[in-house]
């Protein structure tokens, strides 16, 4: 018989603000209880993502006061399930991810476009996340993770790696095709290695000298500055970094016909746009909103099939404010892993 504790370790967002400001607090919370479809998960991992620091900063308003940020997390089923009805039982290692619920009922997701959901919700933003010891989570929104893989691995995977494989679908990358990826941090290395494999001549363009060194270690054709030209038109590109000025840079760094996909759920402003130079010859410019579970499970599916190089920075949990930190300020190479427990 498990023995789940009535109170456990978390940080929340105490008041949003620049990082030196201290938003994050750790504090003792009740272990959250699970509802009808609900699962309660003991944290081992969780991944440390851009979105978080968003939150934290205030970029992103916060939904609800003192939340837990955190949709990355890897960690093992200790209540709320029931084995007969959904096959996973107690001691099952599941990934908690950043969609949380869709209503499944309105036109958005009766036409397999649940990302764009208006009634969706979303884990470390309407609900409690993985900066905490357990965590609860819809039964129909988590993903078993293979046994065979170390949790630090996984979990950068489970939005890093998911709303990456959606931001290639979305930027149109023709076989064979030439692809730009501005910044290159978490995501983006898991990006780059998902359209290597498929082919793809890979052309990083950022601004850190470390990132631009593992991106030629894992395959880039070239890397370069995050404002220079690349050596060769692209056929599609991603903005990762979420700076608006590179909008116009990578647009016409765009062959005729290329797509832009910007991955990120903020961006600073984009400057005007030039037509001429920026979108005639039918480029194209379009955003990547969440993902769908079916993005979720093809990635994942991918990801087993296809190993990937995932370069983590392990912290303890009680340095999660010093991992956002470091992600402000760009300190980071790959995905930052806060570790909570076993």
């Amino acid at each position: 018989m498990l023995r789940i504790p009535d109170e456990m370790n978390a940080w929340v967002v105490d008041r949003p603000g620049p990082m030196s400001t201290g938003p994050l607090k750790l504090v003792r919370l009740p272990v959250p209880q699970p509802g009808p479809g609900e699962l309660l998960i003991k944290v081992e991992v969780c991944a440390v993502c851009r979105t978080d620091l968003h939150l934290a900063e205030g970029d992103l308003e916060p939904r609800r006061p003192r939340t837990v940020p955190g949709h990355e997390a890897v960690g093992r089923i200790v209540g709320g399930v029931d084995e007969a009805d959904n096959g996973l039982a107690v001691g099952t290692r599941v990934g908690v991810a950043w969609l949380r619920s869709t209503c499944g009922e309105c036109r958005y997701c009766l036409r397999g476009s649940e990302n764009l959901c208006p009634h969706s919700t979303y884990t470390g933003w309407d609900a409690n996340g993985g900066y905490a010891e357990y965590v609860v989570a819809p039964e129909a929104y988590v993903y078993q993770l293979p046994e065979d893989q170390p949790a630090e691995k996984l979990a950068p995977l489970l939005c890093a790696g998911i709303i990456g494989y959606r931001a290639l679908l979305q930027a149109d990358l023709p076989p064979g095709g030439r692809l730009g990826i501005y910044g290159f941090g978490a995501s983006a290395h898991l990006t780059a290695q998902v359209a290597i494999a498929q082919g793809a001549a890979v052309h990083v363009l950022t601004r850190s000298e470390k990132a631009r060194e593992l991106s030629l270690e894992l395959g880039a054709v070239s890397a370069r500055g995050a404002y220079d030209a690349p050596p060769e038109p692209l056929d599609s590109a991603i903005l990762f970094a979420p700076v608006g000025d590179i909008v116009p840079v990578a647009l016409e760094a765009l062959d005729r016909g290329g797509t832009l996909a910007v991955a990120g759920i903020h961006l600073t402003d984009v400057p005007r746009l030039n037509y001429e130079r920026h979108l005639f010859q039918e480029r194209v410019l379009r955003s990547v909103t969440a993902n769908t579970r079916q993005d979720g499970h093809a990635f994942l599916t991918f990801a087993a099939r296809n190993p990937l190089q995932v370069t983590t920075t392990p912290y303890d949990f009680a340095k999660a404010a010093d991992a956002l930190t470091d992600l402000a300020e760009d300190r980071m190479n790959g995905a930052a892993v806060l570790h909570i427990g076993t």
